[in-house]
């Protein structure tokens, strides 16, 4: 949320107990927002050792074959939920595409050039943001692909 301040950038926050265990359908329900605009964000190790932020709607799943060809990969997989924090700078449920740790790759699913408005983590559990997709293009310039099954 610091960097949408810092670059002037309008957004609604809604909070929610924070309980790493809910998924991100059941976050999406309680906020009464549609599944189809509430993005999560994974990470991923490639082949090389590079990390890559991949951005997806919740009820989907990230198609890793594609994803890899997305960011010029052999492969990549899955980070173990234990190593996010050491890797992103946030924990399993808050993990956010701004503010990483380190500048990592972020793309996301070509389903958000559907949407006016995306919401994603707000950088920690219990918290979400709502912004306009031009606005998140513009500060974040993810790669724009079809990512998932």
């Amino acid at each position: 949320m610091r960097i949408l301040d810092s670059n002037n950038i309008k957004y609604s926050q809604y909070e929610y107990e924070a309980n790493q265990s809910l998924t991100g359908e059941e976050i999406a329900s309680i906020l009464h927002e549609d599944v189809k605009s509430v993005f999560k964000t994974l990470i991923t190790k490639g082949k090389s050792n590079d990390y890559y932020a991949f951005m997806i709607p919740v009820n989907k799943e990230l198609d890793l074959k594609k994803a890899a060809k997305t960011v010029c990969e052999k492969s990549v997989e899955m980070i173990p939920f234990k190593d996010l924090l050491k890797i992103t700078g946030y924990v399993h449920g808050g993990c956010s595409p701004l503010g990483l740790k380190k500048d990592y790759q972020v793309s996301i699913d070509e389903s958000v050039l559907a949407l006016e408005e995306l919401y994603f983590s707000g950088g920690k559990v219990g918290v979400q943001v709502k912004v306009k997709v031009d606005d998140f293009l513009n500060l974040a310039h993810p790669k724009i692909a079809d990512l998932v099954k």
